[in-house]
Formats: structure tokens, C-alpha cells, sequence
């Protein structure tokens, strides 16, 4: 995988350990050797943790601000004039 969103998966890991809740779970999942915790409620896929099969943002305001302007602005979702 490459390009924006490379960067944007190692940002979410640098600011994760900043989240509080979340390195809590992620701990609590590695001690357990478990990909999934609470029912489902969170799970490790890959680099990626997942609160209700969403991927978790953590709570980074730039870092959301950025992912927000990444998805605004691919071609796909781009806003276009008529």
C-alpha cells in the first residue's frame, strides 16, 4: 500500500498512543493474545483498531481534520460545478 493513506495509518498509530482508551483495549488485547475484545466491540485488524467494526479515529483533532480533507478531496467524492 502506498500513497496519503500510508501516512495517514502511521499517524493514526502515533496518535493512538496518545488516546488514552484506546492503548488501554489495545494492552488489554495484546496480553490476551486476542484480535477481538468486549464482544466485538473493539478488534485489531492489521494496523488498524476497530471500535464496532469502524475503523477508530483517534482523538486527534489535525489528525481528523486531515482524514476529513483526504476523503473530501479524492476524485471519487470530489464536489464538482455544473
Amino acid at each position: 500500500m502506498e500513497g496519503p493513506e500510508v501516512d495517514i495509518i502511521e499517524k493514526m498509530k502515533i496518535a493512538r498512543e496518545k488516546d488514552k482508551e484506546v492503548v488501554k483495549v489495545v494492552e488489554e488485547m495484546k496480553k490476551a493474545k486476542f484480535k477481538v475484545l468486549q464482544g466485538n466491540e473493539w478488534q485489531i485488524k492489521g494496523d488498524l483498531v476497530l471500535k464496532e467494526e469502524k475503523v477508530y479515529v483517534p482523538k486527534d483533532k489535525i489528525l481528523r481534520v486531515e482524514i476529513i480533507q483526504l476523503h473530501h478531496d479524492m476524485l471519487v467524492t470530489e464536489h464538482k460545478e455544473r
